[in-house]
């Protein structure tokens, strides 16, 4: 099997394992502080990495890489602390939907970067595949409950997860240059993890939320701990992926995750889905149908 297609399988993996972990997540995060849960579930994945990575290390008798931690560095700060402190900020401040649907044009941001950046190569073909799955996108959550609805203050928190969501693009982007130069997935996720897991729980305690990890009860972390081994599984093929594919066609296909969280939760919850959203989930189809087709190119070299 040719790295395309593995890393193509890899990302959609990833997308279903993103739309599973939706619904799942709902259940767990209701009695639990989100940042807490967040920060010890980022930590523990993290130690994982970082013992993969070191296994890998001794087995292949090869050292880190002291060119990439900026980049690691970089991906932790952005990606693994800031991003998660600005989305959970803004959550608070705008509805729900407003915040699933800000995120999820998270492949605009990244196509664009990659391009500019790392000199990915975005055919027309990946632009339109793009436009059409945003487009179903649109159509899914458009469906799901009254955006007129807001908290406190929407466009404070509009504007806090679109910023959140450029920064998780520019985050992909470094994790993808940091693995282009030679760096491992396993060292990448290690970073993004475990580092901005200990930034995360640095704000717990800054922001006097320290009282929410002592009082954590058994069912709480029976809770945070299978969400925490379905993270684990989502960034390992997440990273695996963007590692053999394009960033910009590994993102495209994460919009893959509303489908997959509304056919989850007509099987498990046996919830309702709208004609709506049936549209949706069909462009998103078809559109992932055109992206898994593109091939990972870069630009050439004047």
């Amino acid at each position: 099997m040719n790295k395309e297609t593995l890393g193509t399988i890899f990302a959609l993996i990833a997308a279903v394992i993103s739309g599973i972990a939706i619904p799942i997540n709902k259940l767990f995060i209701v009695s639990i502080d989100p940042l807490v849960f967040t920060a010890i579930r980022a930590v523990l994945i993290g130690i994982g990495f970082f013992a993969i990575s070191m296994w890998q290390s001794v087995s292949t008798h090869e050292k880190f890489r002291k060119v990439s931690w900026g980049y690691l560095l970089g991906i932790a700060v952005i990606g693994g602390a800031l991003a998660f402190y600005l989305f959970f900020s803004g959550l608070k401040l705008t509805t729900a939907s407003s915040s699933a649907f800000l995120q999820k044009t998270i492949p605009l941001y990244v196509a664009l970067l990659a391009f500019l950046f790392i000199g990915e190569k975005i055919t027309r073909k990946m632009w339109y595949a793009i436009g059409i799955m945003l487009i179903g996108t649109i159509a899914i959550y458009a469906s799901s409950g009254n955006p007129a609805q807001l908290w406190e203050n929407p466009s404070l928190g509009n504007i806090m997860i679109i910023a959140a969501t450029v920064l998780w693009a520019v985050e992909a982007v470094i994790a993808k240059k940091a693995m282009i130069i030679g760096e491992s997935n396993f060292t990448v996720t290690f970073a993004r993890m475990f580092i901005g897991g200990i930034m995360l729980l640095g704000l717990v305690v800054i922001l006097g939320k320290t009282s929410a990890l002592t009082d954590i009860s058994v069912q709480q972390w029976t809770n945070i701990l299978i969400s925490t081994g379905i993270l684990f599984a989502y960034v390992l093929f997440w990273y695996a992926g963007i590692k053999l594919i394009n960033v910009s066609k590994a993102t495209s296909l994460l919009l893959l995750a509303p489908v997959i969280s509304a056919i989850f939760g007509i099987v498990i919850f046996s919830e309702q889905i709208s004609a709506l959203q049936m549209l949706g989930s069909t462009l998103i189809l078809i559109g992932a149908y055109f992206v898994s087709g593109v091939r990972s190119e870069f630009q050439e070299k004047i």
